[in-house]
């Protein structure tokens, strides 16, 4: 605020009482100053904190308005698996992304290279009132191959797993029981190797990834999916 400045300039003045008045009003000048910066300052991080806790109600309100819950799974390219979720009645919304890995913050590049660990995945946001989580998984059992290791027909490697995120203990009972069903049932000749884990982080996926295919005008990647 240059104070120091300003007063030794007043001492100059040769009248003492008006020298007092202009010590005066300069400190009284600063002090509003300083008042309105604080102020500022307040208001700045009432709205950057405002604006975090209205991303993390709009979060939060995503999976528990009306009920909804989140369901995780990984069954090759997002793009085709996201579509087929997005079919299914009761489905209130799909994100793609990745999960399951290390790399924090991961990019599709990063991804594709294998050595980030993470799958590429799509979080569905859903209405147990209209669709149950065990029919959200007879889905993706439906829609890939659940026998291959780390591929879904031309596209290979760990990003392409077949994997169910399970984000609660309902959840965990549910795919395992859907799992045993489907390998007693004899429809697949070559054992199950789809891993059942806990939900991790899930890294939305770049914007031109969601809902790509729809951006399209496609419901699938391949015509093996169902």
């Amino acid at each position: 605020m240059r104070i120091a400045y300003w007063k030794a300039k007043i001492m100059k003045v040769p009248n003492k009482n008006f020298k007092t008045l202009l010590v005066i009003m300069v400190i009284a000048s600063a002090a509003v100053l300083m008042n309105a910066y604080a102020s500022k300052e307040r208001a700045g991080n009432m709205s950057s904190s405002e604006e975090s806790d209205n991303i993390r109600n709009k979060a939060k309100d995503s999976t528990q308005a009306g009920s909804h819950e989140k369901a995780t799974f990984a069954a090759g390219c997002f793009w085709g698996v996201e579509a087929a979720f997005g079919q299914v009645k009761g489905v209130i919304s799909t994100s793609v992304g990745y999960t399951g890995g290390h790399t924090r913050n991961p990019t599709y590049r990063q991804v594709c290279s294998g050595r980030t660990g993470h799958a590429e995945a799509v979080e569905v946001i859903y209405d147990p009132n209209e669709v149950s989580y065990e029919q959200l998984v007879e889905v993706f059992w439906n829609i890939h191959d659940p026998t291959t290791v780390n591929r879904q027909g031309p596209d290979v490697g760990s990003q392409y797993r077949s994997a169910i995120f399970y984000h609660n203990q309902r959840q965990l009972s549910a795919a395992e029981a859907s799992k045993k069903k489907l390998e007693k049932s004899g429809k697949l000749k070559r054992p199950i190797v789809t891993k059942i884990v806990p939900a991790s982080t899930f890294y939305r996926a770049e914007e031109y990834h969601q809902r790509y295919l729809e951006k399209c005008g496609r419901t699938s990647c391949r015509s093996t999916l169902k």
